[in-house]
């Protein structure tokens, strides 16, 4: 199983920015798949889920209708589209297989917001 991240980048405040996460070796379309992103000195937060269907999507509060959670199960990818960035937005991204009985998360990619 991989989950690659990417897509991370620097941002200027106010901007808008594109992750997107490959996912190889397992069923992609059969399972709920997740954001999560670490800011630096602070604990994993998850942002975003989206079932396998892709129909019911769930967000964090902190999020405030910011960020779109979204996959293609054609390509086995996970996007999230984040926009109105702030520096409080700057952490780590990762994406995480949710499957019964546990998870998987890949390595994040990086988002750097300046004010």
């Amino acid at each position: 199983v991989q989950l690659q991240a990417s897509g991370g980048g620097l941002v200027q405040s106010g901007g808008s920015l594109k992750l997107s996460c490959a996912a190889f070796g397992f069923a992609f379309s059969r399972y709920r798949m997740s954001w999560l992103r670490q800011a630096p000195g602070k604990d994993l937060e998850w942002i975003a889920s989206i079932e396998g269907d892709g129909k019911t999507t769930q967000y964090a509060h902190s999020i405030n209708g910011r960020f779109s959670i979204s996959r293609d199960n054609a390509k086995g990818t996970l996007s999230l589209q984040m926009n109105n960035l702030n520096p409080d937005d700057t952490a780590v991204y990762f994406c995480r297989w949710d499957y019964t009985g546990g998870f998987r998360r890949g390595q994040g990619t990086l988002v750097t917001v300046s004010s």
